[in-house]
């Protein structure tokens, strides 16, 4: 007899991987490849992350969040260092970081037991349901690819395109 509440589990776990590895990794590759390396790294005032910046930023945060807090990796983490970077890092290199995480925290997740997403795990020093670990670090990405995009068109100056709407409904194209 089915679980129910174990297929939604799993269905959550599942859509997360699908959220980070064929959603967001996918659009983020693409915002990458409209620009040099210059841009990447341009920050528009003192206060404000460099694309570079949000990409660092995301790695550290999913690996601590998932690949350690969930796996059984070190926590070598050093967030400062995410936003302090000035130097830039070639687009080759920060993408390999990004889809190294990313495949980091795919495997964790494609062996993550549903039956623990209750369960707690101390994370950045505080309990967490292991639920929360995978809604913060999906919910984390959203934004920051959302900030990635945004970025990238003022700097590009064109339509990513991540849409065709030519057949009346819309068909992603960032695979393309």
């Amino acid at each position: 007899m089915e679980n129910p509440s174990s297929d939604v589990a799993r269905a959550f776990i599942d859509q997360a991987r699908t959220f980070l590895s064929r959603e967001y990794l996918p659009k983020i590759e693409r915002c990458l490849e409209q620009l040099t390396d210059e841009q990447i790294w341009f920050r528009p005032n003192d206060v404000s992350n460099s694309i570079g910046n949000l990409v660092l930023h995301l790695c550290g945060n999913a690996r601590q969040w998932l690949v350690t807090g969930l796996g059984d990796s070190p926590d070598r983490r050093d967030r400062d260092s995410e936003f302090n970077q000035r130097d830039i890092i070639p687009r080759a290199d920060l993408l390999q970081n990004l889809q190294t995480t990313l495949g980091d925290v795919d495997v964790v997740l494609a062996n993550l037991d549903p039956k623990v997403l209750l369960e707690e795990r101390k994370i950045q020093g505080k309990n967490v349901q292991v639920l929360e670990a995978v809604f913060h670090v999906t919910e984390h990405f959203s934004m920051h690819t959302g900030q990635i995009i945004l970025f990238t068109k003022m700097l590009a100056e064109r339509d990513l395109r991540f849409y065709d709407f030519s057949a009346g409904e819309p068909v992603n194209r960032w695979h393309n």
